[in-house]
């Protein structure tokens, strides 16, 4: 049967959170447009390192439900890597207590403690296969990207509107308590590094990080609030492979293939609400992941989708 007019949906932003919300709504039978300003290769979640880790997101209650939904989702997917991008793969968390964790922890069923922090097996997603995917999956399911630059949400002429922009909710909303956490990586040819590796302080501008990709070894990092340059500095860059050297010396001598920067969309919590427009027409917010978007994608484009539906 066809949808009725009163079914479609546009959903605004073609990021992780914006392609999952909008499988998630087109399979459960919604008429899905997604518009974005450029397409998924040029997103921020295009550049991340892919690792599943509840990283830079609040509130830890509600996040801790979000990523586990989509952790199983990430483990189903992980049968089938070539086609979904999704593995699974072992590492460490450095200098990380289980008892520091929120109560997520306690259902991730290879998460143990080691000497020098917790180990498990985890999601490692390859973002560029992984987005296009989505876009494929969305295909199937009815759905469509259109690229689309939007400057006023009320203006996007759908009966509901889902606003995944990320970063772009600043001006957008605006919403001024969104704000950029840069991170930078080096890819290098991968030296036959298997495993990921994370020693990540919340509270400092510079961490250290490695994560084996198809691509290469991805390695990282930094979270520098409030900084948008996009432009890889090279000093950080010769950190960064320093940092990463001092756990796995090999790395040091390993070819660099690439620099990526992208800007985390931080908020003091993620906003996911739904919101009445004056003529009657719904507006969804469902952005301020931080440095977590694919960490909680299905869990929050499952809530999200259940937002946009009539009887929200």
């Amino acid at each position: 049967m066809d949808s009725e007019p009163n079914d479609e949906v546009i959903v605004v932003g073609s990021g992780v959170a914006g392609l999952t919300t909008a499988v998630v709504l087109a399979e459960s039978g919604r008429r899905v447009r997604v518009w974005a300003r450029e397409p998924a290769g040029g997103t921020t979640s295009a550049v991340a390192g892919g690792l599943w880790w509840p990283y830079r997101i609040e509130p830890e209650p509600l996040v801790g439900a979000w990523a586990l939904a989509s952790l199983a989702v990430y483990e189903e997917l992980a049968d089938r890597p070539e086609e979904t991008g999704v593995r699974l793969v072992d590492g460490v968390q450095q200098g990380i207590r289980l008892d520091e964790l929120g109560a997520w922890a306690g259902r991730v069923a290879s998460l143990r403690a080691v000497a020098d922090g917790v180990a498990a097996r985890l999601p490692v997603i390859d973002m560029p296969v992984h987005l296009a995917w989505l876009r494929e999956r969305l295909a199937k399911a009815g759905g469509a990207v259109e690229i689309r630059e939007v400057t006023d949400l009320a203006a996007v002429p759908a009966p509901v509107v889902v606003n995944c922009t990320g970063l772009g909710a600043r001006s957008l909303v605006p919403d001024p308590a969104v704000r950029p956490v840069r991170g930078q990586l080096v890819v290098v040819a991968n030296p036959g590094i298997t495993t990921w590796f994370g020693s990540v302080a919340h509270a400092s501008a510079a961490s250290t990080y490695f994560i084996p990709q198809p691509g290469g070894l991805l390695l990282g990092g930094t979270a520098e609030d409030d900084a948008w340059s996009l432009e890889p500095d090279p000093a950080t860059a010769t950190a960064i492979v320093a940092r990463c050297a001092e756990i796995r010396p090999e790395i040091a001598g390993a070819r660099v293939l690439a620099h990526r920067v992208g800007l985390r969309p931080a908020r003091d919590a993620v906003r996911l609400e739904r919101q009445s427009l004056p003529d009657g027409r719904v507006l969804v917010h469902n952005y301020g992941h931080g440095g977590a978007g694919i960490t909680v994608a299905w869990g929050c484009a499952r809530e999200a989708a259940g937002l946009a539906s009539p009887a929200a």
